[in-house]
């Protein structure tokens, strides 16, 4: 059950996601970045799509992706629709990772370090969901502060 929910969670802030991109009239603004402010949301995007496939779908889905954190805030200039296809793929990939889970599997070990540690999947999942709410605030407020 609580897999379900998580699931159902993931993509409602995943869809968030696609609308705040959606919502900036100059899609270069996306890419913009002010004084004071260290990320544009694209490179936000880029950056949770990363996280979201590493952790949830290498490393529970084994999906085989292979995570370049770096180029998250080096890459530019990516065009809307490839940011949007590429949340669309990410939830695709939490649905099926997470949905395989069974209420036991919350309470083993997480296969993949999380801040240089193993935690409990049910802990490193309502973290990540924590992460992604985070920037998704940010992404929201950086579109509001831009005025495009």
């Amino acid at each position: 059950m609580i897999a379900q929910t998580l699931a159902q969670i993931y993509e409602r802030d995943l869809n968030k996601l696609k609308e705040e991109l959606s919502l900036y009239k100059n899609e270069g603004t996306i890419w913009e970045v002010k004084d004071g402010i260290s990320n544009s949301a694209g490179n936000l995007a880029l950056h949770l799509v990363g996280n979201l496939k590493h952790f949830i779908g290498a490393g529970l889905g084994k999906t085989g992706y292979i995570r370049n954190r770096d180029s998250e805030f080096t890459l530019k200039n990516i065009p809307r629709k490839d940011l949007l296809e590429d949340i669309d793929n990410t939830i695709g990939i939490l649905k099926s990772a997470i949905g395989k889970l069974s209420d036991e599997d919350f309470s083993k070990d997480f296969p993949v370090e999380i801040q240089n540690k193993i935690q409990r999947t049910d802990y490193a999942l309502f973290h990540l969901l924590s992460h992604l709410s985070y920037h998704l605030g940010q992404i929201n407020y950086h579109r509001r502060l831009i005025l495009d």
